[in-house]
C-alpha cells in the first residue's frame, strides 16, 4: 500500500499558488497502479481517496498510520466504485461481485476488505473513497439500474448528462458520505454551470472514460478568485467546501462525485450567478 497525506490550504494562500502549487495540492495525479492499493489522505474533511487494481493477486486493505487504528474501517465507511473490468470485494469472507460501474457500500467496522479480478488480463480498478463515521451501517452492492438517475442539462448548453446516485439518502444508508457517478452524453463538455459551492461539505471529482489526448478543465477557487487545474484521464480532484467545482472537457466524459461533512442532502449547494464570477 503507498499512501500521501495532504494538509489543508486555506483560500488566502491559493491567491498566490502557481500551476505546480495547485496541483501538488488539489489535483491526484497517479491513483491505480496495477497490483497495488494507492491512498491520498486528506486533511480536508479527513477524506480518503484511492484506487485498488488487483490484477495478478488479491490486495488487502489495511490501516496505515495515517488513520490510527488497529484496521481501515474501525472509524470509518467506504464507497468503491469499478471502472475497470469485472471483479470482486470480499468482507470478512463474504464476496460481492462487481461489473463496471457497479458500487459498493461498506460500513463501519468490517475488518477485512480484499480486492480481486475476474480476469488479470482485464482487471478490475476499483475507487475507492473513505469518511470518517459515528455508526455501523450495513454494507450495499448498487447497481447502476438500482441508483437514482437524474436526467438533467441541455444540448443547447453542452452539458446534457446523466446522474446516477449511488450513496444517497434515498438508495442506502450512510453516516456522512454522499457518492455518485455522472455520464456526460457526446458532443456535451459542461459539468455544474452555473458553478456552486457548499460550505457545509468537501467533494472529491474522479474523472475518466477520456482519451489519452483529450482532458478536462476543471475550474475551482473562490467565486471571486477562479483558478482552473487541467486534468487527465483517472486523475482526482480534491474540492473544499469553499471552492467552486466545475468543468469543461475536449469531449464528453465521466466523472465519480464524492462528498462528506455535515449535511448529505444532494441540494445543499450555495449557487454562485455567473455575474459573480470572476
Amino acid at each position: 500500500m503507498k499512501i500521501e497525506v495532504r494538509q489543508v490550504s486555506h483560500p488566502d494562500a491559493i491567491r498566490g499558488f502557481g500551476t505546480e502549487e495547485l496541483r501538488r495540492h488539489f489535483l491526484i495525479e497517479s491513483i491505480f497502479e496495477t497490483d497495488e492499493i494507492v491512498l491520498t489522505y486528506s486533511h480536508i474533511d479527513r477524506l480518503i481517496i484511492g484506487g485498488a487494481v488487483p490484477a495478478t493477486k488479491p490486495l488487502t486493505l489495511s490501516a496505515p498510520a495515517a488513520v490510527g487504528q488497529e484496521f481501515f474501517l474501525a472509524q470509518r465507511e467506504l464507497g468503491v466504485i469499478n471502472i475497470g473490468g469485472k471483479g470482486r470485494i470480499s468482507l470478512d469472507g463474504i464476496t460481492h461481485e462487481l461489473d463496471k460501474r457497479d458500487c459498493l457500500y461498506i460500513g463501519k467496522g468490517v475488518v477485512n476488505v480484499v480486492f480481486e479480478s475476474t480476469d488479470a488480463s482485464d482487471a478490475a480498478k476499483f475507487y475507492l473513497l473513505s469518511t470518517p463515521a459515528h455508526a455501523d451501517y450495513p454494507s450495499v452492492l448498487i447497481k447502476p439500474g438500482q441508483a437514482n438517475q437524474l436526467k438533467v442539462g441541455d444540448q443547447l448548453t453542452a452539458n446534457k448528462r446523466t446522474i446516477f446516485q449511488y450513496i444517497h439518502p434515498d438508495v442506502c444508508d450512510s453516516c456522512q458520505l454522499v457518492m455518485g457517478l455522472t455520464q456526460l452524453e457526446p458532443g456535451n463538455m459542461w459539468n455544474t454551470m452555473p458553478c456552486h459551492t457548499h460550505d457545509r461539505r468537501s467533494e472529491a471529482y474522479l474523472y475518466f472514460d477520456l482519451t489519452s489526448d483529450n482532458r478536462v478543465f476543471h475550474m475551482m477557487g473562490e467565486p471571486t478568485e477562479t483558478r482552473h487545474l487541467i486534468v487527465a484521464n483517472e486523475q482526482a480532484i480534491l474540492s473544499p467546501g469553499w471552492s467552486i467545482h466545475s468543468g469543461v472537457g475536449t469531449a464528453n466524459y465521466a466523472f465519480i462525485w464524492a462528498m462528506g461533512g455535515d449535511n448529505k442532502s444532494f441540494t445543499d449547494m450555495d449557487h454562485v450567478p455567473m455575474s459573480v464570477l470572476r
